[in-house]
């Protein structure tokens, strides 16, 4: 065993349900201060609009500027940064941009209208959002897959307004970024980032319009304001740190599996890569392959915070314990290298994204395979569902009665309401059939 300090916890061990619990709920990744600073930050936007909106653009994204609408970046330079893209960069986007909205519109839902045995006309319309605003980090790196996978499933759904937020200080720096939001069709790109933004997006000011809904993962503080502004908007979820919880046998490759972890731990020193194996010599060996990558990395220092402080490699003795244990984690991303893979598959309930095999690692769905990488984390998967086309309409349903269906069905409204004590709900109906 290497003399590192990796998690190591084996099922058969007595306190093993404590160490299990104690990798789900780790208090390192919360911090209550954050709710308190940030409603702060809220309650002067709201006061205060593009005033305080500067203030915070000044403080944190380091930008300054006399007046809001300087900050938004036009669909010239979006497209001045596509034009001076490299070759195959233009490619990777335009093929990755392809992929998704693909797989996209698979998901568009079907509206239907019929007419049941009593002559009753019900019906379910979809109709889009008319705006959403979509946070891409840009932080500790840059992420021009996050402006695709938040931009193009609105896109598709036929969002009109489409807002994009992201703390782009360096444009040069950042102009793979700029090429993705022209490449996804955003309408606006606004140079801001963190709880400002959120709070801006949600409750708009002088200079920029609100939206009807906020999409897209960012740190503690856009997670915290985006909980808080829910209710005056919509938010497709409350993202943590990003995750991978990988399950392995015999045949996986070691330095494969090592550094499909890491890929995950370098995200942030928050992040968390999990590996469940049946097999110790498999478990030793990945030990060894993540000291190993951890010397070549760039990110080198966020992968081992990552790794050291939240990472684990469980032991269990067969498959059964294994997809025990992915359903109670209930991970963002799972990936599955095993010899029978596609039959453990059918057994897994809770995950955000399964991948599937010994060549599809996880980075696959970051960039290019089509379906969304924005996807619940912290155990979210046991009740919600990652990006998709969906989040970007409204059901509406649609009823219409006749006389006759009334009269068959009215008597019973009536019954009903008069047992809730709903006297004029209980008259509006028997007014229009006598009795």
């Amino acid at each position: 065993m290497s003399k590192l300090k990796t998690r190591f916890i084996s099922y058969t061990d007595r306190s093993f349900k404590k160490k299990f619990n104690d990798l789900r709920f780790d208090d390192k990744k919360f911090n209550s201060a954050i709710s308190t600073t940030v409603t702060k930050i809220i309650r002067e936007i709201v006061k205060n609009g593009d005033d305080g909106l500067n203030h915070f653009v000044s403080k944190f994204d380091k930008i300054n500027v006399k007046k809001i609408r300087e900050l938004f970046i036009s669909k010239d330079v979006l497209k001045r940064a596509y034009d001076g893209l490299k070759k195959e960069q233009k490619q990777a986007l335009n093929i990755a941009a392809d992929r998704i909205k693909k797989f996209h519109k698979h998901q568009v839902p079907k509206n239907f209208n019929y007419k049941d045995s009593l002559n009753v006309n019900l019906g379910l319309t979809h109709s889009p959002l008319d705006s959403a605003g979509f946070y891409v980090p840009g932080g500790k790196a840059i992420y021009p897959s996050s402006v695709l996978m938040n931009a193009i499933p609105a896109l598709v759904a036929g969002v009109e307004r489409r807002t994009l937020v992201s703390p782009v200080s360096d444009l040069d720096k950042s102009s793979i970024v700029l090429a993705a939001a022209h490449v996804a069709k955003v309408t606006d790109f606004i140079r801001i980032g963190g709880a400002h933004a959120v709070a801006a997006l949600a409750y708009g000011t002088k200079t920029i319009l609100p939206v009807d809904k906020i999409v897209g993962p960012g740190n503690a503080y856009v997670a915290e304001a985006k909980k808080q502004v829910f209710g005056k908007v919509g938010i497709d979820s409350i993202a943590g740190p990003s995750e991978v919880l990988i399950l392995c046998d015999e045949s996986a490759n070691p330095d494969h599996v090592a550094i499909d972890l890491l890929s995950q731990a370098e995200h942030d020193e928050l992040a968390q890569s999990i590996l469940i194996t049946t097999s110790k010599e498999i478990a030793n060996k990945v030990i060894l392959s993540v000291e190993k990558f951890l010397m070549e990395i760039s990110r080198s220092k966020i992968a081992s915070s990552s790794w050291y402080d939240f990472g684990a490699i469980i032991l269990v003795e067969n498959l059964d314990q294994a997809i025990e244990l992915i359903n109670i984690k209930a991970p963002e991303h799972l990936q599955l290298i095993l010899k029978n893979a596609q039959k453990v598959v059918e057994e897994i309930k809770n995950a955000g994204a399964i991948f599937v095999g010994p060549y599809t690692p996880e980075a696959m769905g970051d960039y290019i395979a089509g379906p969304n990488h924005v996807l619940p984390t912290n155990g979210t998967a046991k009740f919600s569902s990652g990006l998709g086309v969906i989040d970007f309409y409204k059901r509406t349903t649609i009823v219409n009665f006749n006389k006759n269906s009334l009269n068959k069905l009215g008597k019973y409204v009536i019954t009903l309401a008069e047992a809730e004590g709903l006297d004029a709900h209980a008259r509006s109906v028997s007014i229009r059939i006598g009795k």
